[in-house]
């Protein structure tokens, strides 16, 4: 990797540099290529231990008692770091709450970073996983201090190593080089709005000259988030076009993802941002097909609330095309004939596609009768089938900040979301027929229901009053 690199890593009270705290670093310091140096040191954040950490790292409240505080290191450990690449597993995290406690201590902090993630990803792209746990099983590396700060960052070194011999010195400084290149950032993302960058869920909003949204986002970090956007090798041509007009950029903390992603939502629909897909987006859609009608081919109709109570409407797109392509790969699967499943959007005589390929047990010319064929696509839609409202009425997803306890109260109703209540007064004022169908908010209710994870969710009467 480059010549003069810090090999670093941080053991924390939690994961949000904006409200936790650094309790131990560790650094394995090289110079010209060779090792130069070790350093680590306990730290005192002021504050308790979850008990989880102090499980994870073996640190207790007890051993950061005595030690200094991260003000009373950060000038020496700033001359360590000084015209030093920062290469940690993850750097984002470590990254981020290094920059955040120097702030705190009066100080403005930048280095050139490369992630080892990220570098292992480009390095061997066909491991299944790239944390630091299987990065030391699949090199045979023991490590004794796992979850320690100077253990973690000895093993990063030993990685660095043993890359350089496979896949070798040339593709590793190549990569190394990439990734430590510094995101070209637009002029409105100034020193000051990317220290302001909250590492918490929103939404945000990039605007043009004279206030037009050019884009809306959402996402569990907002700093991270935004700045990928800029972040070089990482960048789309929409992004980039974003980055030549970009004039100020607005976000709005909220207490949990899924409260993130419905208020970006709300944005696309009241701002029509430029270069959102979603603000071009079709309704979703399902099929619809009756068995006691085998001989009509099921059809591609738009998706209401009001069909979860359907038994003859199967799944939710995003699009048509998505729709399509969930059916066709099903139909290659169980050998189904496109004309049948509803596939070929325009007719033709003799078989179908499908059948031509040897993909179909010929329905299409009469060598599988329609009702076969009609029993084993309802046993393929099957799986397909919507998930019924599990509730008498209304109810509530409650999502809390633990850092600051506010809370929001996502209600949603047949499926359809409602709105967002902080208070009984809020509550009362959504009404059930301002309800959308939001297919992500969908999946997202869908997916914590059918995982049981059900403490969040707080029944309420009908209607959602």
């Amino acid at each position: 990797m480059l010549n003069d690199v810090v090999y670093l890593d941080l053991e924390t009270t939690g994961g949000s540099a904006q409200h936790d705290r650094i309790i131990e670093i560790g650094l394995v310091e090289i110079r010209n290529g060779e090792l130069a140096g070790e350093w680590t040191s306990l730290v005192n954040p002021h504050r308790p231990i979850p008990r989880g950490i102090q499980a994870l790292t073996g640190i207790t409240d007890e051993m950061v008692a005595s030690a200094p505080a991260f003000e009373g290191l950060s000038a020496s450990l700033a001359q360590r770091l000084e015209g030093k690449t920062i290469a940690a597993h993850n750097a984002a995290f470590d990254y981020g709450f290094l920059r955040r406690e120097f702030a705190r201590s009066g100080m403005r902090y930048s280095a050139p970073v490369i992630c080892t993630v990220k570098l292992a990803r480009r390095l061997f792209p066909r491991l299944r996983r790239h944390n630091l746990d299987a990065l030391l099983v699949r090199h045979a590396i023991f490590c004794a201090d796992r979850h320690r700060a100077l253990g973690d960052a000895r093993v990063l070194w030993q990685l660095a190593q043993l890359w350089r011999h496979d896949p070798g010195a040339e593709a590793v400084e190549r990569v190394s080089r990439e990734l430590a290149a510094a995101p070209a950032l637009p002029r409105a993302l100034s020193d000051d709005v990317v220290d302001a960058l909250p590492e918490t869920p929103g939404a945000y909003v990039f605007h043009g000259a004279d206030g037009a949204a050019l884009y809306v986002g959402s996402s569990a970090n907002l700093r991270v988030r935004v700045l990928a956007h800029f972040a070089g090798a990482g960048q789309t041509p929409r992004d980039a076009l974003v980055a030549e007009r970009l004039e100020r950029v607005e976000w709005t903390v909220t207490p949990g993802v899924l409260g993130a992603h419905l208020l970006a939502r709300k944005l696309v629909d009241a701002l029509a941002p430029v270069y959102n897909r979603a603000a071009h987006r079709q309704d979703a859609c399902a099929w619809r097909w009756c068995a006691e009608t085998p001989h009509i081919a099921p059809q591609l109709v738009t998706l209401r609330a009001a069909d979860f109570a359907d038994d003859g409407v199967y799944g939710a797109f995003a699009s048509r095309q998505a729709a399509r392509a969930a059916l066709r790969r099903l139909a290659r699967e169980h050998a189904l004939c496109e004309r049948f499943a509803g596939l070929e959007t325009k007719p033709r005589e003799g078989p179908c596609r499908a059948r031509a390929a040897q993909r179909c047990r010929g329905a299409c010319v009469g060598s599988e009768s329609a009702l076969s064929h009609a029993m084993r696509l309802a046993q393929v839609l099957a799986g397909l089938r919507l998930r019924a409202w599990p509730y008498p009425g209304a109810i509530g997803v409650r999502e809390r900040d633990r850092h600051t306890g506010r809370t929001e109260l996502h209600v949603f109703d047949r499926w359809l979301y409602l709105g967002a209540a902080r208070s009984e007064a809020e509550l009362d004022e959504l009404d059930a027929a301002g309800g959308s169908f939001d297919l992500d908010a969908y999946n997202a209710l869908a997916r914590k229901l059918s995982q049981g994870r059900t403490r969040d969710i707080v029944p309420l009467c009908s209607g959602g009053s």
